[in-house]
């Protein structure tokens, strides 16, 4: 048997939550957690404490924003127009470029959980 997962402040996380999302929002959800570096449990627990989420400049998440970076260049080659490109693309284009200017520096950046309305 494995050892028991525990958070920082000791305790035993045994509990599940789930939820339902559209195939949209879960690529761009799949995008983000892949851009930050985190395990999917962390950052979705980052998020819902509308906590600051912290990411450290390591090869994981240099090779998530090397992947992320080429896919918005093929992009941006076969567009015409800018306002062509949908608002889930505009969301991850915003997110990367936060992480690029504030990891350029520092080696990490410390990035604002916003919480969205519903729509």
């Amino acid at each position: 048997m494995s050892a028991r997962n525990n958070d920082r402040q000791g305790r035993f996380r045994c509990k599940t939550i789930g939820y339902r999302i559209s195939p949209e929002e879960y690529e761009v959800l799949q995008r983000k957690i892949k851009l930050s570096g985190m395990t999917k449990q962390d950052y979705m627990i980052h998020c819902m404490g509308n906590q600051n989420i912290t990411i450290y400049g390591s090869p994981y998440v240099y090779r998530s924003l090397k992947i992320e970076l080429n896919h918005f260049i093929e992009l941006f080659q076969n567009m015409q127009q800018l306002n062509e490109l949908p608002l889930d693309e505009l969301e991850i284009l915003e997110y990367m470029l936060n992480i690029v200017i504030h990891i350029r520096n520092k080696k990490e950046a410390l990035i604002k959980v916003e919480m969205e309305p519903r729509q």
